[in-house]
C-alpha cells in the first residue's frame, strides 16, 4: 500500500512559494525567469509566493483541488529516448497508395534551412509586415507557382489541406452563384477524404451533395457548383471541357482539385474553364507525417478576389515608394466580417507553403519536369509490364496512378507478397488495385512490383524504357518564368536566398512576441526533433493501422493527457487549426441535438468580445448568431446572457465562450454563465485560446463546459510557423463523445461519429510529437508552475506600464490573467499618434507590436508568457515606457505632431543614410532609441506599408525584378 507522503520543495519552489516536486532540468529551462528573478517580480507585486498571486487572480470556486493526474517528467534526453521507442513501432513500407499524398524529396538545404530553423518556425503571422518582408515574399513565389500552374489568375498563401480546400471552394461558389440552386455536383472520381469532409460540411448548410458520374451527369437537376478530379483519383486523365460548359450554361461554378506536379505536363485547368482549381502541395518536398502538416493551394479568376478564403499577399509600396508586400483586402476577412464571413479560416499553412514555394524556386521549371517526366516514365514502363504479365489497366491516358485489373488472380496473394516486400498499394475493391509512383520511385521499386505482381515466377523481361506517354490534353504554356524560379538553382545561391529572407523577419530568435491570444512560447529544439525522424515523417496517412502503433500509442497518451489537463472524457485530434476546432465543436453540438429530436436548436450565443472565428464557425454550422452583451468590466453582462438565453430557450443550441475571458481576466461568474445556458438546453463552448491560463489550475469541464479546443500551437508548444501549421484537437463531455469525427478511408471509433472534417484522420500527425514531447518534458508540476508563471508575468509587465497606459480591464482583486489590455485611445486626442504609429516605433526598438486593437479598438493586448526572462520582459516595458516619453514630447509642442518619429517609423537603414536628413529628431533618436539597440540592431527592410495602395492596386503574384 502506498501512502500521500510530503514532498521535500526544490530551492525553485522555496522561493515561489510551491509544494509540487522539484523542477526537472527542461522545466527550468522553459520558464524564463529564474527562482531569484521570480521572487523579485512577486515582490514589486506585493506578493511573497506565487501561490498567494494565484489565490487572488484565479477564482477559488473553480481551482483544482488536486495535481493533475500526469506521468513524472522526464528530462530531454529521456523523453526523446522514450519517444524514439514509440516511433520504432511505427513500420515504414513503401508506398504506392497516392489518394493525394506522396512520398518525396527535401532537399536538405530546405529541410536544414526552413523546416529546422527557429527563424523561420517560430515566426508570427505577418500582421505587421514591416518586419515580415521575407515570408511575404516566399509566399508571393507560393501564390505566383499555383498561378502559374493552375492556369487562373489570383491564388492564396495557402489553406489547411486538399480536402477543406475543397470544402472552401465549395461554399465560395454557393455564396456567389445567382441561380439560386442548393445542389453541388461531386465527382465520384474525387478523392474519398475530400468527398467526406464535403458532405460534413455541406450538411448544416442544407447544400445538397450529389456524388455521381460526371459523364453520364445530364444537368437536369440545376446545380450551383461542382468539383472535378484532375487527374481522378484512380488515375484517369478526362477532358472535363464538355462538363464545364454545361455547367457554366446553368450559371455554375466549376472547380478542379488538381494535383499540381501533373500540371508540369497537362493543361492546367484555368485553361480548359476552371472557375477555381485547389490542391495540395504536399509532393513538392514536404514529408507526408502521416497526413499532414501540408499546405493546400486555392486558385481562381480575380473577379472573386473578395470572396477568396484565408489570406493573399499582395504588392504594394512603403513610405519611400519601394515595392513592399503586405496581407491583401483584409476588410473580406473573418476577424472583420464576423457572422457576414463566408469562411473561418484565419490560419494557413505558412511553413509549408515556404518550403513547398522554395522546392519550385530551387528546381525550377526545367526540374519540376524532369522530375514530372521521370515520374511517368515509370508509370508508362510499370503499365507495360504489368500488360505483358496479362493485366490490364484501367485507364489508357494517366500521369502517375494506375488503376490494374487482377481479373482472375487473388487480391489476397498480392497483398501478402506486398507485405512481405514492406510495400503499400491502394485497394479499390476485391478486383482492383491502384499503384501510385513519385518521386522517389526507382527502378528497383518497378522491379519488386512487377514481381509481387508475377505471383513468384521469374520476370523474363526488364521494365520497359524510352519516352512512350500517356498523357492526354499535353501542356502547351510556359509556366514559372519569374526569374525567381530560374536563378537559384545551386546550393550556395539557393542557402543565400533563404538566409537574405529570413533576416528580413523577426521571430523569437530575435526577441519576445508579445501579442495577447497567441501565446508565443518557447518552441524547443528537443521538442521539435522528432517531426523530421522518418518513422513519423515517411508514413503515408492510409497505411494500415497494423504499420502505425507508435503513431496509435502517441494518439492514445496525448488524447489522456489532453483529457486529463482540461476535465473532458473524450477527445478528437483531428481538427487541424484552431478554426477547424471551433467548428468541429459545433457540429458536434449540433448532432448531440440532432440525437434527441431537436435538431431546431440553432442559436448561438456569443459575447461581442469574442473571436472574429467564433460567428463565422457558428454560421457555418447553420447556426444563427445572437450577440451578448459586455459589462463595463469586460465580462460576459449576465443580466443580457439570462435575457437572451430565456428569449431564445427553445431555439439555444450553444453559447461560445472564452475564458479567461478574450479581455484578459479570470470572470467570476463562469459558473453561472455555464448553468444559465444548461438550464435552457444548450451547450457551453468554450474557446480554448486562452488556454495557457488554465493549465494545472482548473479544467474546462470542471467550470461548465461540454466542449473546448485546444491550440496545440499556442499552450502546447507547436509553433506558429510563421502563420501556420497549427493543431486545434477537442475535447468533449461524456455525453458528446459518440460524435466525435470519423473518416471515411479509415474507421475510427464512436456510435453516431459525424463525418470528416480534415483530409487526414488524426490531421497534421506528424506535428503532435512536440506537444508530446512538452507534456512529458513538464509533467503536472512543471505545466502548472509555467502557468502561474505567465499569470505572474502578465501582472508584472500590466504593473509597470499602467501609470503609462492604462490597464482597460482588471479581475475581482485588481490582477489580470496571463495578458492585459493597455488603454491608448487618449493617445489620438493628446498628440494624433494612433495605435498603428507605437506598433511601428516598436519595430525600432526591436520589438513586435502585441495585439493590435483586438478586442477593443485603440488598445493593444500583451501576452508575455512562461518563456520569457525578467530581462526580457523588463527591456520591453522599458521600450512602451520611452515611446511614451516621446508621445509626451510631441503633447508638449516640443516635438512636431505630423513630423515625428512615431509617425514616420519603422526606420529602415537606408532612410537613415540615402539622401538629406530634414527631419527634427536625430538619426541616432530614430535608429537607436535603446542601449540593446546598439548592441544588436534588427532592421525593417521596408518603411511603413501604405495598404490601402497596394489594395486599389491589386497585385498578388511576382513583379518584375527591375521592380524590386
Amino acid at each position: 500500500m502506498v501512502t500521500n507522503v510530503p514532498r521535500p520543495k526544490s530551492n525553485h519552489q522555496q522561493m515561489s512559494g510551491e509544494s509540487s516536486q522539484k523542477l526537472s532540468s527542461f522545466q527550468e529551462r522553459h520558464i524564463g525567469s529564474s527562482s531569484s528573478d521570480i521572487k523579485h517580480l512577486l515582490e514589486v507585486l506585493g506578493y511573497s509566493t506565487l501561490d498567494e498571486l494565484i489565490d487572488q487572480a484565479v477564482p477559488q470556486a473553480i481551482r483544482l483541488s488536486d495535481s493533475l493526474e500526469l506521468p513524472e517528467a522526464e528530462n530531454e534526453y529521456a523523453a526523446l529516448a522514450q519517444l524514439k521507442e514509440i516511433a520504432s513501432k511505427n513500420q515504414v513500407f513503401r508506398s504506392f497508395i497516392g489518394m493525394g499524398y506522396y512520398d518525396c524529396i527535401t532537399p536538405p538545404v530546405i529541410g536544414r534551412n526552413i523546416l529546422e530553423n527557429p527563424g523561420w518556425y517560430t515566426a508570427y503571422t505577418p500582421y505587421q509586415p514591416e518586419i515580415a518582408q521575407g515570408r511575404l515574399e516566399a509566399l508571393l513565389n507560393f501564390q505566383t507557382m499555383i498561378i502559374d500552374l493552375t492556369g487562373l489568375e489570383i491564388a492564396n498563401a495557402s489553406l489547411l489541406d486538399e480536402a477543406t480546400a475543397a470544402a472552401e471552394a465549395m461554399t465560395m461558389s454557393y455564396g456567389f452563384c445567382k441561380n439560386k440552386a442548393n445542389t453541388y455536383f461531386v465527382s465520384r472520381e474525387c478523392h474519398p477524404q475530400t468527398i467526406d469532409v464535403l458532405q460534413t460540411r455541406a450538411q448544416p448548410l442544407g447544400i445538397d451533395i450529389i456524388v455521381g458520374d460526371h459523364q453520364t451527369f445530364d444537368f437536369s437537376e440545376p446545380i450551383f457548383g461542382a468539383i472535378l478530379q484532375y487527374p481522378a483519383s484512380d488515375g484517369t486523365i478526362y477532358d472535363y471541357r464538355a462538363f464545364i460548359e454545361k455547367a457554366h450554361a446553368m450559371g455554375a461554378l466549376v472547380t478542379v482539385a488538381a494535383d499540381p506536379l501533373s500540371l508540369t505536363l497537362l493543361t492546367p485547368p484555368g485553361e480548359f474553364g476552371a472557375d477555381i482549381a485547389v490542391g495540395s502541395t504536399q509532393r513538392f518536398g514536404i514529408p507526408l507525417g502521416y497526413g499532414g502538416p501540408h499546405a493546400a493551394y486555392f486558385a481562381t479568376k480575380e473577379e472573386y478576389k473578395r470572396q477568396v478564403p484565408g489570406r493573399i499577399v499582395g504588392v504594394s509600396k512603403d513610405a519611400q515608394g519601394k515595392p513592399a508586400l503586405r496581407l491583401a483586402l483584409q476588410t473580406r476577412e473573418q476577424h472583420i466580417r464576423r457572422e457576414k464571413a463566408t469562411s473561418n479560416i484565419c490560419t494557413a499553412q505558412v511553413l509549408l507553403a515556404v518550403m513547398a514555394s522554395m522546392y519550385a524556386v530551387y528546381h525550377g521549371p526545367d526540374g519540376l519536369k524532369r522530375i514530372a517526366e521521370n515520374i511517368h516514365q515509370k508509370t508508362v514502363m510499370l503499365s507495360e509490364g504489368l500488360k505483358r504479365l496479362g493485366y490490364s489497366i484501367g485507364s489508357e491516358y494517366f500521369f502517375d496512378t494506375l488503376q490494374v485489373d487482377l481479373g482472375e488472380r487473388s487480391l489476397d496473394e498480392i497483398l501478402q507478397a506486398c507485405k512481405a516486400d514492406n510495400i503499400n498499394i491502394r485497394i479499390l475493391n476485391t478486383t482492383t488495385v491502384g499503384i501510385s509512383l513519385d518521386e522517389t520511385t526507382t527502378e528497383k521499386d518497378l522491379i519488386d512490383l512487377l514481381e509481387i505482381f508475377a505471383f513468384g515466377d521469374d520476370l523474363l523481361f526488364p521494365p520497359a524504357s524510352g519516352h512512350s506517354s500517356a498523357l492526354f490534353l499535353p501542356r502547351t504554356t510556359s509556366y514559372l518564368t519569374h526569374p525567381v524560379f530560374n536563378r537559384y538553382h545551386s546550393e550556395t545561391e539557393l542557402l543565400r536566398y533563404l538566409h537574405k529572407l529570413e533576416a528580413k523577419d523577426l521571430s523569437l530568435t530575435t526577441s519576445m512576441i508579445p501579442l495577447g491570444s497567441c501565446t508565443m512560447k518557447l518552441n524547443a529544439t528537443s521538442e521539435m526533433i522528432p517531426v523530421t525522424w522518418a518513422e513519423f515523417g515517411k508514413i503515408h496517412p492510409f497505411a494500415p493501422l497494423s504499420q502505425t502503433r507508435g503513431y496509435q500509442i502517441l494518439f492514445q497518451q496525448l488524447e489522456e493527457w489532453l483529457g486529463q489537463i482540461t476535465g473532458f472524457a473524450g477527445v478528437s485530434l483531428q481538427p487541424n487549426a484552431g478554426s477547424q476546432g471551433e467548428y468541429t465543436g459545433l457540429l458536434v453540438i449540433r448532432k448531440y441535438h440532432e440525437s434527441r429530436g431537436e435538431g431546431h436548436r440553432n442559436v448561438c450565443l456569443i459575447p461581442q468580445s469574442a473571436h472574429g472565428t467564433n460567428p463565422a464557425s457558428a454560421v457555418m454550422c447553420g447556426m444563427k448568431v445572437v450577440a451578448v452583451a459586455c459589462d463595463a468590466e469586460g465580462n460576459v453582462d449576465l443580466d443580457d446572457l439570462k435575457a437572451k438565453a430565456q428569449k431564445h430557450s427553445k431555439e439555444l443550441a450553444a453559447l461560445m465562450v472564452t475564458y479567461p475571458s478574450t479581455h484578459g481576466v479570470f470572470e467570476e461568474q463562469i459558473q453561472e454563465i455555464c448553468i444559465v445556458v444548461h438550464t435552457h438546453g444548450g451547450q457551453v463552448y468554450m474557446d480554448g485560446a486562452n488556454m495557457n491560463a488554465q493549465v494545472g489550475l482548473c479544467r474546462p469541464r470542471d467550470i461548465g463546459a461540454d466542449v473546448c479546443h485546444l491550440n496545440l500551437h499556442k499552450t502546447f508548444c507547436i509553433p506558429h510557423g510563421g502563420g501556420g501549421p497549427g493543431m486545434g484537437p477537442i475535447g468533449v463531455a461524456s455525453h458528446l463523445v459518440p460524435f466525435l469525427p470519423g473518416h471515411a478511408v479509415v474507421e475510427m471509433d464512436g456510435e453516431q461519429k459525424m463525418g470528416a472534417v480534415s483530409a487526414a484522420p488524426w490531421g497534421s500527425a506528424s506535428i503532435l510529437v512536440i506537444s508530446w514531447m512538452y507534456i512529458a518534458m513538464m509533467g503536472a508540476d512543471g505545466l502548472t508552475e509555467a502557468t502561474k508563471v505567465a499569470i505572474l508575468n502578465a501582472n508584472y509587465i500590466a504593473n509597470r506600464l499602467e501609470s503609462y497606459y492604462p490597464v482597460l480591464y482588471k479581475g475581482k482583486n485588481g490582477l489580470v490573467a496571463h495578458e492585459c489590455i493597455l488603454d491608448l485611445r487618449s493617445l489620438k486626442k493628446s498628440a494624433n499618434i494612433e495605435i498603428d504609429d507605437i506598433a511601428k516605433r516598436l519595430m525600432d526598438y526591436g520589438f513586435h507590436a502585441p495585439t493590435v486593437s483586438w478586442p477593443v479598438a485603440g488598445t493593444i493586448m500583451v501576452e508575455p508568457t512562461e518563456s520569457e526572462s525578467k530581462e526580457e520582459l523588463d527591456r520591453f516595458c522599458d521600450a512602451m515606457i520611452a515611446i511614451r516619453q516621446e508621445i509626451a514630447e510631441i503633447e508638449s509642442g516640443k516635438m512636431d505632431a505630423q513630423d515625428n518619429v512615431l509617425k514616420n517609423a519603422p526606420h529602415t537603414a537606408e532612410s537613415l543614410i540615402v539622401g538629406e536628413w530634414n527631419h527634427p529628431y536625430s538619426r541616432e533618436q530614430a535608429a537607436y532609441p535603446a542601449p540593446w539597440t546598439r548592441e544588436h540592431k534588427f532592421w525593417p527592410s521596408v518603411g511603413r506599408i501604405d495598404a490601402a495602395y497596394g489594395d486599389r492596386n491589386f497585385v498578388c503574384s511576382c513583379l518584375p525584378m527591375d521592380a524590386y
